[in-house]
């Protein structure tokens, strides 16, 4: 008789789930990028470079006069986005409560990009600026 065993310390462990904080968020980013021009969709791989490409994105409906509630959800995504970066970037994780979101750094501060981006909109804020405050801030 042979006897089959299952070695259960060779397999790779699998990720940490993701806080479920981060659901929407993740998936508000997710369709951002989908919904992004075709020739700009390669270059959204969530690096911080990739933040110039979104800041003038934002820029670019603002120039066209947009009303913002027509582009509140694209905003949204972009910040979405832009949180990712940095959770990717950083280890951070999303935080939310009643319904805004924020990305906690390693190093304990609190991130707003969703509301980052609707600064952006108004001619105030980048995105990318704030990827990299919040690097700099946890040490990278």
């Amino acid at each position: 008789m042979t006897r089959r065993t299952t070695d259960h310390t060779a397999r790779t462990a699998e990720p940490a789930p993701r806080p479920t904080a981060a659901a929407k968020p993740v998936r508000w980013a997710a369709e951002a990028v989908a919904a992004a021009p075709g020739a700009v969709r390669p270059h959204l791989d969530h690096s911080p470079q990739s933040l110039w490409r979104v800041d003038r994105m934002i820029e670019e409906l603002r120039r066209e006069g947009s009303p913002y509630p027509a582009v509140a959800d694209a905003l949204r995504g972009l910040g979405s986005y832009a949180g990712e970066v940095i959770v990717r970037q950083t280890g951070a994780e999303w935080w939310g409560s009643a319904g805004d979101h924020w990305v906690r750094t390693p190093d304990g501060r609190l991130w707003e990009p969703l509301d980052e981006s609707r600064r952006c909109f108004a001619g105030h804020g980048s995105l990318r600026l704030l990827c990299r405050d919040a690097m700099r801030g946890a040490g990278r």
